[in-house]
């Protein structure tokens, strides 16, 4: 009976670690999948090519999926090519950069500077040529649409093990209607309620319409060099042209679109903004991150109605974390050696 006893005793101490073990198992399984990493934006503009360049290797560090440049990706300001073309050369024998750029897939758009000219839109003679050595500076086949087609907008696919993000790059200067000065305190341009001015353009409305409408991704962000909610403060924005603001918001509700962002540059702070749109169940942020090697340092303040937080006006560059499984986004103004400025959480 004894022998019994105690062999059923071992069957049944075997039994239960072998359950036991399988339920570790089963457990580190779950750990696992969710543990998944992000997947990581980094992005950042205003970046003169003839000064250090801060960030490149605390940019690699964030272990980003992609880079946006989102815009004045040197400071060129001139109608001679071949003087670009030695200031985009500058810019891609920067070590720190050669890095990244042999590290991660770098993607983007310009601003005015890169463009050629200060705050220059439609007007301006060389911007022609002035795309084709962006186009070469961002690495773009001879095949490739964009280089027999007017304007840099373009729209790239990301695959992640739990899901998909759609990157829209907006061209807001090749086809953007001139400005006109503004003797108003407190405002360097005037609105423009003109029913004919744009900032896209005809071609580029239609294309972004259809990316928008068409989009299956998981997360959507569009990439575009001026701001797009902040609009008080009478320099380069969306808010100059006010029927662009509300066509574009209008397409970004009605398009069906899924988790929709807007990322920008050119002011040399950074700061979010945020509001909420009719027909859309999130609000819509614009993460501005502005400059990478220079920044508005006399910075004091002003109006922003949309504004999260505080703006940031040192050097900085933005991190944007796109969790799959619980659909949220955590954005993070950053500066060097992973400090952190300000974050920024939103679920979808």
């Amino acid at each position: 009976m004894k022998n019994f006893v105690s062999c059923f005793f071992l069957i049944w101490l075997f039994i239960g670690c072998k359950s036991a073990q399988k339920l570790s198992s089963e457990k580190n399984t779950d750990i696992k999948k969710e543990e998944v990493s992000p997947f990581v934006v980094a992005f950042g503009s205003c970046n003169k090519q003839n000064v250090e360049n801060p960030f490149w290797d605390d940019i690699l560090k964030e272990n980003p999926d992609v880079w946006i440049w989102g815009g004045d990706n040197i400071y060129a300001d001139t109608e001679n090519m071949e003087e670009m073309k030695s200031m985009y050369n500058q810019q891609l024998s920067n070590p720190g950069y050669k890095a990244l750029l042999n590290a991660v897939p770098v993607i983007g758009t310009w601003d005015d500077h890169d463009y050629g000219k200060n705050d220059a839109g439609i007007e301006y003679v060389m911007k022609e040529p002035s795309q084709q050595l962006f186009l070469d500076f961002m690495g773009v086949p001879e095949e490739d649409i964009r280089r027999e087609r007017k304007g840099v907008y373009a729209s790239h696919m990301f695959t992640h093990p739990k899901g998909t993000v759609k990157v829209i790059v907006l061209d807001t200067r090749y086809f953007r209607s001139n400005l006109e000065k503004d003797r108003a305190a407190g405002r360097r341009y005037k609105i423009n309620t003109s029913p004919e001015s744009t900032v896209l353009g005809r071609d580029q409305w239609e294309w972004l319409e259809k990316e928008l409408q068409n989009s299956t991704a998981d997360f959507n962000l569009i990439v575009t060099s001026i701001q797009f909610l902040s609009k008080e403060h009478g320099f380069e924005t969306w808010g100059n042209f006010p029927s662009e603001v509300e066509k574009l918001k209008k397409l970004i509700s009605d398009s069906g679109a899924r988790r929709v962002m807007v990322l920008s540059g050119d002011r040399h702070i950074s700061e979010f903004s945020k509001t909420n749109l009719p027909g859309l169940t999130y609000p819509l942020i614009d993460f501005t991150s502005s400059g990478l090697t220079h920044s508005y340092s006399s910075f004091t303040s002003e109006p922003n109605k949309y504004r999260v937080g505080e703006v940031v006006s040192v050097p900085s560059y933005g991190i944007i974390h796109l969790n799959m499984d619980k659909k949220t986004a955590v954005m993070k103004i950053m500066g060097e050696n992973g400090k952190v400025y300000q974050e920024l959480k939103q679920a979808y």
